[in-house]
């Protein structure tokens, strides 16, 4: 048995090895290594995907119960502003990556080509959005919402591809904006589960969801332009980024975190469509008109002309971005202000304190830009806007007006009265086919960007005026 005593005397010299090397851990400040905490992205991830598999493989995702809490405000301000800003900064974003990696011709090419993808994102969303969360009550099932958006993505693909064929794009370009196209496909069916989310008081989970479509969209393209230098593969790998997304994180999201839909109804279908096609026209024809120049540049100037209109529109978006930031939220409080006859007066200072506002904004920004601006833009892209001084600030007032049409939109939106407005941007688009083609075929760049600012302060006038008839209209009751 010494074998034994032998063995018993390591283990109690090895333990007592161990204790005073712990002790002494604790003398010198250390201890020892336990079990690594995981970090918080990566533990709501590993839970998000264990909830995801386990739903799939028992055949049960829409039957899964909801683990997000709903009415969370901060929650949903804050991810929402963030989503936002990932949808408004993917753009800008892609071209400074584009530009800095193929040059300013093929990034130029890349612009025209999210110009159009991006207006047919419009044909794809339909403007149903607004109309979907408002229907507290589910007049329209989600059911009848999902066909409705399946069957405008198929046309948004169709129209698209008309559009190449007619245009007379080569295999490249017509690559490049069927990847395009398809990052908007996506992104225009993913906003009909994000709006079910927002409808039943879960807007952080949308505003999440659209923050990780554009952000593994960006990183697929920028990896993938950074190995090839080929904007044909990149393209395709951010319409395969968004999908992605939209298969692991959006669609099921919306089926675990609300209630089973209603069942499906070809009326209800029907009722959306014709309910929302003005709320599709408006939005699509100003989209139309703000992006007629980058058309009119298109036909006639090369594609590094699109990359600098772009470069410059994107400070007059930020405008537009900021402003509705500031009103948006504002709208229901609005809407409840007009409702009561004593408090119109009070409306009407407000509307004219938030044209005060986007003027300020316009003001600061204008000189942001003549300030770090422009320098800025310069270091990003790597090209000298200093020589587009001038149009820069002319694109800074064009900001100005786009986010006060935007605001008057919104505002006779309120009053119930936006089938008034179809109208005028019918006539703006009429006069800026032939305004906006003369100018740049005389000006070129210059011409598309003075253009602009015609064109919408045209709109904005008859915005203006057709809000003051509808005022004094309404005032009479």
């Amino acid at each position: 048995m010494a074998w034994m005593s032998r063995r018993r005397e390591r283990a109690r010299r090895a333990g007592l090895s161990s204790f005073v090397g712990s002790r002494a851990g604790r003398r010198d400040g250390r201890t020892s290594p336990g079990p690594r905490k995981e970090g918080f992205l990566r533990r709501v991830t590993n839970h998000w995907w264990d909830r995801l598999i386990s739903s799939v493989f028992s055949g049960s995702v829409s039957e899964q119960s909801g683990q997000y809490l709903a009415h969370q405000t901060t929650r949903d301000y804050a991810c929402n502003s963030i989503g936002q800003a990932a949808w408004g900064g993917f753009f800008p974003l892609l071209t400074i990556v584009a530009t800095q990696l193929v040059g300013t011709e093929n990034a130029g090419l890349f612009s025209m080509a999210m110009v159009v993808g991006t207006l047919l994102f419009f044909v794809g969303s339909y403007g149903v959005r607004t109309y979907q969360v408002s229907d507290i009550d589910e007049m329209g099932s989600f059911y009848d919402y999902q066909i409705s958006r399946i069957a405008t993505c198929v046309a948004m693909v169709l129209i698209g591809l008309l559009y190449c064929r007619v245009r007379g794009y080569d295999g490249d370009m017509t690559a490049i904006v069927c990847g395009v196209m398809g990052f908007r496909f996506f992104d225009a069916l993913g906003d009909v589960y994000e709006g079910r989310l927002q409808q039943k008081d879960k807007l952080y989970l949308a505003g999440i969801s659209q923050a990780v479509r554009c952000a593994l969209s960006f990183v697929a393209f920028a990896v993938l332009l950074l190995i090839t230098r080929n904007m044909v593969v990149s393209s395709i790998g951010m319409a395969v980024g968004a999908a992605a997304s939209f298969v692991l994180l959006t669609l099921p999201l919306a089926l675990m975190e609300t209630e089973r839909s209603l069942p499906l109804s070809w009326r209800g279908v029907r009722e959306i469509f014709v309910s929302c096609f003005p709320l599709f026209l408006a939005a699509f024809l100003y989209n139309l008109i703000d992006s007629m120049p980058k058309f009119a540049i298109d036909g006639a100037l090369s594609y590094d002309n699109q990359l600098y209109y772009n470069a410059m529109y994107f400070p007059a978006h930020a405008i537009l971005m900021i402003a509705a930031m500031i009103y948006k939220p504002q709208l229901l409080r609005l809407a409840s202000i007009w409702d009561d006859p004593e408090q119109h007066k009070r409306f009407d200072l407000i509307i004219l304190a938030m044209i005060g506002v986007i003027a300020v904004i316009a003001v600061i920004v204008g000189l942001f830009m003549g300030w770090l601006g422009i320098p800025v833009m310069s270091f990003l892209y790597g090209l000298d806007f200093e020589q587009f001084r001038p149009l820069v600030y002319v694109m800074v007032v064009n900001g100005g007006i786009c986010a006060a049409i935007d605001f008057l939109y919104q505002i006779i939106t309120v009053l119930r009265e936006q089938q008034a407005v179809s109208r005028l941007y019918l006539i703006a688009f009429a006069f800026s086919v032939p305004v906006l083609w003369l100018l740049v075929g005389f000006s070129g760049l210059s011409g598309a960007v003075v253009g602009a600012v015609v064109v919408m302060s045209i709109l904005l006038v008859l915005l203006l005026s057709e809000y003051f008839a509808i005022r004094k209209r309404l005032g009479r009751y």
